[in-house]
């Protein structure tokens, strides 16, 4: 017969805090005796000789504990928290040796939370791409149709169902390679780029290969920037992305004929460079959603300016790589602000 386990013992709630998991131990009564530190994080409302019921009330978590003291055994269970967060986890509850009609029970925390954000990020991420991939194709198909068929022996009809399909084909290659670029930062967020840029530079070689672009929607570029170069610790062709990404859209979505202005800023431990449009603006509610990835304010506008969705993703990805931040200003009429601050070249870096 195994020893009968004192949930009082000094020996037991030694045993309880030492561990590295999330761990409660009740009593027969249900009332906490013991709890590791992560379980205090975890849980900070809970305390030792408080009831664990009166901080988490879910009916199928004090049922499953209730069972298994009266009978002994173990049960691990899922439980949604909606309140004041929704939190996810996976419960193993189990039964200590004890003598009577109940028994002490010892409960390990899983926190799943994050996993399961995880999880349904990568379900609408999957299905958003499908959906941005298939509108193109459905198109393109659509023609193939239609050049096998009636207009076959048209000319005029061809070249101008050619000339659709291939912008349609330019738009899934697009998309392809903003997912592609995407993944590659992804995977490379917790190497730190450590090779000196100079933001100036950059932002110099951006505005001369988006004047052509600039000129087409009668929009002037202005660069204002330091004379000295502005070095920061930095991957040159994802600075030089972020920069592409960030005036192109000021392009696109500023006002025909407007300014676009870029400004370098330099600081003791941080630079920065920000990229002024005087377009619409951005109304307060879609601010926090911007860079996620295909969210658009105004999905016809950004289709028809050919825009993938992930621009602003990528953007922040790459922020977040060089340990910097992103900044958004915006109000409807006045245009919006992008600005990313970026650790200076030999100061310390922010964790990611």
């Amino acid at each position: 017969m195994a020893d009968v386990v004192d949930p009082n013992a000094p020996a037991t709630h030694a045993l309880i805090e030492a561990m590295g998991a999330a761990v409660v131990l009740l009593d027969v009564q249900g009332v906490a005796q013991a709890l590791s530190p992560a379980m205090r994080a975890l849980m900070p409302a809970l305390e030792t000789g408080q009831p664990l019921a009166l901080v988490m009330r879910d009916p199928d978590l004090i049922e499953a504990i209730d069972g298994v003291a009266r009978q002994g055994s173990r049960q691990v269970i899922e439980l949604v928290e909606r309140v004041p967060v929704e939190r996810t986890f996976r419960i193993h509850i189990s039964a200590l040796a004890g003598t009577g009609g109940r028994r002490p029970v010892v409960l390990t925390f899983e926190d799943l939370s994050e996993q399961r954000v995880t999880e349904r990020m990568r379900v609408d991420f999957v299905a958003n791409a499908s959906h941005e991939l298939r509108t193109p194709l459905a198109s393109l198909l659509g023609f193939v149709e239609t050049l096998q068929g009636p207009a076959r022996n048209d000319a005029g009809a061809r070249d101008r169902f050619l000339a659709i399909m291939r912008e349609q084909g330019l738009r899934m290659a697009r998309l392809v390679d903003d997912l592609l670029s995407l993944s590659r930062i992804e995977l490379r967020a917790h190497l730190a780029p450590e090779t000196p840029v100079d933001l100036t530079g950059i932002s110099r070689e951006i505005v001369d290969s988006l004047t052509l672009m600039a000129r087409e929607r009668e929009v002037t570029l202005t660069l204002s920037a330091p004379a000295e170069p502005v070095k920061v610790a930095g991957d040159r062709d994802e600075l030089l992305r972020l920069m592409e990404n960030l005036v192109e859209n000021a392009i696109k979505y500023g006002k025909r004929g407007g300014q676009v202005l870029i400004d370098v800023q330099d600081g003791q431990a941080e630079a920065s460079v920000g990229v002024r449009d005087d377009g619409p603006g951005i109304a307060p509610e879609h601010l926090p959603r911007l860079t996620e990835r295909f969210y658009r304010v105004d999905t016809a506008a950004s289709r028809e300016a050919g825009g993938t969705g992930l621009g602003l993703a990528i953007v922040k990805h790459i922020v977040l790589r060089h340990r910097g931040r992103l900044t958004i200003e915006s109000a409807l009429g006045e245009g919006a602000t992008f600005r990313a601050v970026l650790p200076r070249l030999g100061a310390p870096l922010r964790k990611p």
